[in-house]
């Protein structure tokens, strides 16, 4: 069961997702490396909620986090 926040990043992450793909594309014709570029576009686009940070930033962030704790 989705919670209506996910629901709303879901659906912005679809709008984004449109930017590189045209409504009649059939999601199953894509090709990974097609897949894999538009996931890279999207880590890669800075995001308000993240504090302007991009995904893989904050991701990375957060991963390393424990280590900077302990090291």
């Amino acid at each position: 069961m989705l919670i209506s926040t996910q629901n709303g990043t879901v659906e912005n992450t679809n709008r984004r997702a449109r930017k590189w793909l045209e409504r009649e594309v059939d999601p199953l014709s894509l090709s990974d490396r097609d897949l894999t570029e538009i996931c890279n576009h999207l880590n890669a686009t800075p995001r308000k909620c993240l504090g302007y940070k991009t995904p893989a930033e904050f991701f990375r962030q957060k991963l390393l986090a424990p280590i900077r704790r302990t090291g």
